[in-house]
C-alpha cells in the first residue's frame, strides 16, 4: 500500500475488521491490510477490479452493491472468498458523500468465536452477582461465627478446646472458599498501570527443574496499561495449571494479532498464549472449562481459570482454549491502549 492511500483513508486503515470500497460500478478503489490478508493480495492488485473477482457468487455480490448504491444499508452470509473459499458475512452500505459502496468483511468462523464469548461473558456476569450477592449475605456472619468461636477456644480446656479449635479450622475453611469464589465477582475500580508484559512474565514464571520454559516474545509489543495485580494472578493461574498438568515444556508467545477485532476496541490487540505438553483437558470439560467449579483436577477449587477469564474481560479481552496434538493452548488477547482509561 502506497503512502497516498494511507493519507487518503487513515482511519479506514485503523479499523480493527477487514474493510474494502468500491465505485458505482463495483470496482475496487481501496482496501485496508486486514482486506488484503483475507484476498490474499495486496491492493494495487485489487484497485480497479471487481469486487465479484475476490468474492462469490457474483450474482448476489452485485445485487447487494447495486441495493447499497440506492442508499441501503445491507448484509448476507451467503458469501465466500475465491481463493481461500473462506464463508464471510458481508455488510454493505453507501458511502457518505460519495458514489460508493463500502463493504466490511466477517469470517465465520470468527463470528461463531465471537457468539461463543459472548455466552460466556454472559455466564461470567450472572456468576460475578451471585459472588456478590454472597459477600454482603455470608461473609459479615461468618465473621462474627468465627469472632465467637476463637473466644469459646481462648477459655475452653480439654474436649471443649479440641472442639472449638476444629470449629475454627472450619469456619477457616469457608471463608477460604468464599474468598476464592469472590476471585470471579465484580472489581472495584483499579488504576491502571504501564506494565511490560514480558517482564511480567518472566517474573511469574519461577525456575523450576521439571519444566523448561519456552518464550518466544515479539520486541515489538509496546508496554501495555492494565490492572498489574490482577492481570499477575490470572497469568499465574495459568501458569500453575500448566505445572499441574505435569507438564515438561511450557511455552510462553506474544506477538500483534492484525486479524482479531475486540469489541469497543479499535486499536491493535495484543496475543498472549501459554502452549504446555501436559495432560491435555478432557473433551467433556473443554466447552464448560471456563465456568466456576469445573475441573479435571482430583484437588482444587475449580475456580482458577473462571478467574482467569474474569480478568481478561475486565481489560476488554477475551481467552479461549485450543487442544492440539498432545498440547494444550490458551490463547488470550488483549487490546493494547497507550494510556490508562
Amino acid at each position: 500500500m502506497s503512502t497516498n492511500d494511507h493519507q487518503e483513508f487513515p482511519l479506514l486503515d485503523m479499523m480493527p475488521m477487514a474493510v474494502i470500497l468500491v465505485d458505482k460500478e463495483g470496482l475496487i478503489t481501496h482496501a485496508n491490510e486486514l482486506a488484503q490478508g483475507h484476498m490474499g493480495t495486496s491492493l494495487g492488485r485489487m484497485k480497479g477490479r471487481h469486487l465479484a473477482a475476490f468474492l462469490q457468487p457474483s450474482s448476489e455480490v452485485n445485487t447487494m452493491v447495486e441495493r447499497a448504491l440506492k442508499g441501503e444499508t445491507v448484509a448476507d452470509d451467503a458469501f465466500c472468498g475465491r481463493q481461500n473459499h473462506m464463508p464471510y458475512s458481508l455488510h454493505f452500505g453507501p458511502m457518505q458523500g460519495q458514489q460508493g459502496v463500502v463493504i466490511g468483511l466477517i469470517p465465520e468462523a470468527n463470528r461463531s468465536e465471537v457468539e461463543e464469548h459472548v455466552k460466556r461473558h454472559e455466564m461470567a456476569e450472572t456468576v460475578a452477582r451471585i459472588a456478590l450477592e454472597m459477600a454482603h449475605e455470608v461473609k459479615n456472619p461468618l465473621a462474627a461465627l468465627r469472632g465467637a468461636a476463637q473466644l469459646l477456644h481462648e477459655q475452653s480446656r480439654g474436649d471443649a478446646a479440641e472442639i472449638s479449635a476444629h470449629i475454627l479450622a472450619e469456619v477457616d475453611r469457608i471463608k477460604e472458599r468464599i474468598d476464592n469464589f469472590l476471585q470471579v465477582g465484580p472489581r472495584a475500580d483499579v488504576a491502571m498501570t504501564e506494565v511490560n508484559i514480558h517482564a511480567l512474565l518472566d517474573n511469574v514464571c519461577t525456575a523450576s527443574q521439571k519444566v523448561q520454559v519456552r518464550r518466544v516474545y515479539d520486541p515489538s509489543l509496546p508496554n501495555i496499561w492494565v490492572h498489574e495485580t490482577r492481570l499477575r494472578q490470572a497469568i499465574e493461574n495459568l501458569w500453575v495449571n500448566g505445572l499441574e498438568a505435569e507438564s515438561t515444556c511450557i511455552t510462553w508467545e506474544t506477538r500483534i494479532a492484525p486479524l482479531v477485532a475486540l469489541p469497543g476496541h479499535k486499536g491493535m490487540v495484543m496475543e498472549l498464549s501459554i502452549r504446555s505438553n501436559g495432560r491435555s483437558i478432557p473433551e467433556a470439560l473443554r466447552d464448560r472449562l471456563f465456568e466456576p467449579y469445573v475441573s479435571n483436577k482430583a484437588r482444587g477449587s475449580g475456580l482458577g481459570l473462571a478467574v482467569v477469564q474474569r480478568v481478561v474481560q475486565e481489560h476488554g479481552g477475551r481467552i479461549s482454549l485450543k487442544q492440539g496434538s498432545g498440547d494444550t493452548t490458551f490463547v488470550m488477547h488483549l487490546p493494547i491502549m497507550k494510556e490508562s482509561l
